[in-house]
């Protein structure tokens, strides 16, 4: 029960990248925002951290938890977290035009990453009090991964109802039914701090503009008819 005019508490998953650093400020609307965020082994986890926090700092959340966990880099088998697996370019032709086709995960896909992050931020909701639990999965115009569908959180939702002391925390995903063009809009709305996210898969210093999450990125800008405010070393 919150007292009359306070915000009810959520905690929202906060990477630093653009879907995450929208939901975040959407979420700041109508919640008292506690953020966590995961370094993980990930190439450009030092990167992602300053993203975090910067958005964080920006949108005004009330804490952000920094975790860190090393059994992705351990158990490998992705892109991301495995040296030994070159992060593919998202074609040789114009990136921005980049489209997946067919049914095949990327090997940028950290297997079931979603699940670690989530047992995370519901145990840190119970703790809190917290009800929402917010993570910016985006099902269409996304790399493909598995954990980013509509039927993976009702069945992690039930979970939870199953497996936590009163069962009556909910994960919510504001933006899996948008587009990535349609994401730049809202958060151009909102105001989110856009110039501060980092989506690249490789690059720290400059985005790569490459990888694929690059191509996602400067297409969904592009279709929105927005200016991506990061600096690209390609373009």
């Amino acid at each position: 029960m919150t007292d009359i005019g306070m915000k009810p508490k959520a905690v929202v998953c906060l990477s630093g990248g653009m879907d995450s650093c929208v939901c975040t400020a959407l979420a700041a609307r109508d919640y008292e925002v506690y953020a966590v965020h995961f370094s993980y082994g990930q190439r450009t986890e030092g990167r992602e951290l300053l993203s975090a926090q910067g958005i964080a700092r920006e949108v005004g959340v009330k804490e952000l938890m920094a975790l860190k966990m090393d059994l992705f880099r351990k158990i490998g088998g992705s892109a991301l977290t495995d040296s030994a697996i070159a992060v593919p370019d998202a074609g040789a032709e114009d990136p921005t035009t980049s489209e997946r086709h067919g049914s095949e995960v990327p090997v940028t896909y950290v297997p079931f990453r979603n699940a670690h992050f989530l047992s995370a931020a519901v145990s840190w909701a119970e703790v809190l009090g917290a009800k929402t639990v917010i993570l910016g999965a985006v099902e269409q115009d996304s790399s493909g991964y598995p954990d980013c569908r509509p039927a993976y959180y009702t069945a992690f939702n039930e979970l939870i109802r199953q497996g936590t002391k009163d069962g009556d925390i909910r994960v919510e995903t504001p933006l899996i039914g948008l587009r990535k063009s349609e994401i730049v809009r809202l958060g151009v709305e909102l105001g989110a701090p856009l110039h501060v996210s980092w989506s690249c898969y490789s690059g720290e210093t400059e985005a790569c503009g490459v990888c694929e999450s690059c191509a996602l990125r400067l297409r969904a800008f592009r279709e929105a008819g927005a200016v991506d405010p990061i600096r690209y070393a390609v373009l």
